[in-house]
């Protein structure tokens, strides 16, 4: 496979994969209130356990975005 056509497609991963995570941190900040709401309905968890999984999912997804599509694309960036 071609160094280049890896590092593009990294970069346009990379921006996806930010732009979900762009959109599922302003849904859950914008519309905090509907999201308890309907998973209190399915789950019966509390409003702080809830925020808590949302903060915790947030933060997963971040990093895992940076470590593996960021950061390989830096470092092919940089070593090209």
């Amino acid at each position: 496979m071609d160094i280049d056509l890896l590092t593009a497609a990294l970069g346009w991963i990379s921006v996806i994969n930010i732009a979900f995570l762009t959109i599922a941190t302003l849904a859950i900040v914008v519309m905090r209130r509907m999201a308890i709401w309907a998973h209190q309905g399915l789950f019966g968890l509390s409003e702080q356990a809830l925020d808590e999984i949302y903060f915790r999912w947030l933060a997963q997804y971040k990093l895992l975005v940076l470590v593996f599509n960021i950061a390989p694309y830096l470092a092919f960036r940089l070593f090209l």
